[in-house]
């Protein structure tokens, strides 16, 4: 019984890696249909901005995400105006009250992240290869897509669960970090946050349009829409809203990210634009040379070895008897010396009597 269990708990240590992987992220090897990504080059928290006039008052909803690891606490922000630890996306909108010139926190939205222990959810990453999806738009683009879940809003096991729908584009001009926001989770209250919002507001009065209420309309963002404000950035917001209903309903939000890192085989490059190969060849010498000392240092101690033993039970030797060619061994000291004399003399030449000795 106890042998039993003990193979049910190897086995469980050797499949919890496994398990690991499957619920989280890893932004240096993202695989799916025989294709490798490296998005390593993209970690860091990265923000995409979203305005729209709710007068009197103007709502800035920035959304946050780290590829590569949960967004870190920020010490200089409340609790409650910031989503828990643990979170990949996070969508923070803030109001900014025209004529009072006052500003807020509305809402804060964990769109995806790692919350198993916190209400039962996993981030769950799923990938798609684009090349090979069921639409139609996607038959001649290049990237993945990657799906992320774990999010509910509100923070509870009764709100409406969320999802990240991420397009990473090939785009092989673009390193991914054109017009790069950082991370856009700031107080109330802050500068730049404020100013942001002014510039939109001033730009799209007459407009007034919401993304969101165009439900699942997938566009790509080059047509004369001039909603598009961020055209220049890499990393773009396409829409947010909620999905199906009842039980099924989903907060969604779907951004693209236009990078050289989405091209196929671009894996295999470094951010330098050279190949992991030469890297792998030069791997390859010095582990060589490598097992070439290794091997040799070996083959000289069984060699010892098996001379000391040899001459133990063949010829009784003790102390330095026992070693093979013990006597030229013992003599290497002055051999050495003898020999580093030479060089020396033989490099300070035969000195100002031309190599005659004095009578």
């Amino acid at each position: 019984m106890w042998l039993h269990q003990a193979e049910l708990g190897l086995l469980n240590v050797l499949l919890l890696p496994s398990l690991v992987s499957s619920i989280s992220l890893d932004c240096g090897h993202v695989r799916t249909e025989g294709q490798s990504f490296n998005f390593k080059s993209l970690e860091g928290p990265h923000s995409v901005q979203y305005t729209r006039n709710t007068p009197p008052t103007i709502r800035n909803t920035t959304y946050t995400i780290d590829l590569c690891a949960g967004l870190r606490i920020k010490k200089d922000m409340k609790n409650e105006d910031q989503c828990p630890g643990n979170t990949r996306v996070c969508g923070i909108e803030y109001d900014y009250n025209s004529v009072t010139g006052t500003e807020s926190i509305a809402e804060v939205i964990p769109i995806a992240g790692e919350f198993a222990l916190n209400h039962g959810l996993a981030l769950d990453p799923k990938y798609k290869r684009l090349k090979t999806s069921e639409s139609h738009a996607d038959a001649d683009r290049e990237g993945v897509r990657i799906t992320l879940h774990g999010g509910r809003y509100p923070n509870e096991r009764k709100g409406v669960k969320q999802k990240l729908i991420l397009e990473m584009l090939c785009d092989r001009n673009r390193t991914g970090l054109e017009g790069d926001l950082g991370d856009g989770r700031v107080p109330p209250h802050d500068n730049s946050r404020t100013l942001t919002a002014r510039s939109y507001s001033e730009d799209d009065d007459d407009e007034g349009k919401d993304p969101e209420d165009g439900g699942d309309d997938e566009d790509d963002g080059d047509g004369d829409d001039e909603e598009d404000q961020d055209k220049d950035r890499s990393l773009r917001y396409v829409s947010y809203g909620n999905e199906g209903d009842g039980k099924n309903e989903m907060g969604v939000l779907r951004l693209e990210w236009r990078t050289k890192w989405a091209c196929e085989g671009m894996a295999d490059q470094n951010d330098d634009g050279t190949d992991d190969d030469d890297n792998e060849d030069k791997n390859k010498h010095w582990g060589f040379f490598t097992w070439f000392i290794i091997v040799l240092f070996l083959a000289i101690a069984a060699y010892l070895i098996f001379g000391s033993w040899l001459n133990y039970n063949r010829y009784g030797a003790r102390g330095w008897d026992l070693l093979p060619h013990g006597d030229t061994i013992r003599d290497i000291p002055y051999i050495v010396k003898d020999w580093g004399r030479k060089v020396v003399n033989a490099i300070q030449g035969p000195g100002s009597r031309g190599g005659y000795s004095a009578v």
